[in-house]
């Protein structure tokens, strides 16, 4: 891929992009919660050939239109990511904190061996509550660390 071309993803996601890790309760995770990384690029659904160009050059990820009239190119897998992330770092201006503590994590997230590593790494994930101004964000650290206390999995 053209340095052009990197720069021009980097530079959409910078300002109609997201990088974002959700907690997400989950009983059939072995501790409780899903750590649920993404990548979310987002367009009118008028301009959906932007977006499609994108994935065109990146060949991974997929597109869904919303209801609302808006369309995004969503990258949800981490090898998708993590690759993404490689090329366009060096890129970005504005989301480039998001960018390296997200990479941070999904490394992380491979050799997560206890309660303790998972709780650690939550601990990480609330930063991008920060990161990107995100008011509404409802499972955090202490709401995993909780719940790991209660079902004997991390001493408090």
């Amino acid at each position: 891929m053209r340095a052009t071309e990197k720069a021009y993803i980097a530079g959409f996601l910078d300002g109609d992009g997201s990088i974002h890790i959700r907690l997400k309760p989950n009983k059939s995770y072995r501790f409780g919660f899903q750590i649920a990384p993404s990548i979310v690029f987002y367009q009118s659904v008028k301009e959906i050939n932007a977006l499609r160009c994108i994935r065109d050059l990146l060949k991974c990820g997929y597109i869904r239109k919303r209801k609302d009239g808006i369309v995004e190119y969503i990258l949800g897998d981490s090898k998708s990511m993590l690759y993404l992330l490689d090329i366009i770092i060096p890129y970005l201006r504005f989301k480039k904190r998001q960018a390296m503590l997200f990479r941070e994590v999904l490394n992380r997230k491979k050799s997560i061996k206890s309660a303790s590593d998972f709780y650690h790494l939550c601990k990480k994930i609330d930063q991008f509550q920060d990161l990107n101004y995100s008011k509404k964000r409802k499972n955090n650290s202490q709401m995993v660390k909780r719940y790991l206390v209660k079902e004997d999995l991390l001493t408090p």
